[in-house]
């Protein structure tokens, strides 16, 4: 049986230079919400590696200039974006 690895949202964050809040705000909306382990009355956020190459590739297309709206089109594979630089 093989075990999924996932990280926690600091794990992330850590890792990708995109902060704990910005992860917070972005999940649901521009990448896919990660995985809940409940705890107790608390939930916890565990991020997989894939969801953590979307996330990297955001912020690179951030970097460049693109709107969050964009760069996490781009970086899911919807490249819908016109005029602009595309992968």
């Amino acid at each position: 049986m093989t075990e999924k690895i996932s990280y926690s949202i600091g794990d992330t964050a850590k890792m990708t230079g995109v902060s704990q809040k910005q992860l917070r705000s972005w999940s649901g909306k521009f990448i896919q919400e990660p995985e809940r382990i409940v705890c107790g009355q608390r939930s916890f956020r565990r991020f997989s590696e894939q969801q953590i190459q979307i996330i990297q590739k955001v912020k690179a297309y951030l970097d460049q200039g693109f709107t969050l709206s964009a760069a996490a089109q781009l970086a899911d594979g919807k490249n819908k974006i016109t005029g602009g630089i595309t992968a």
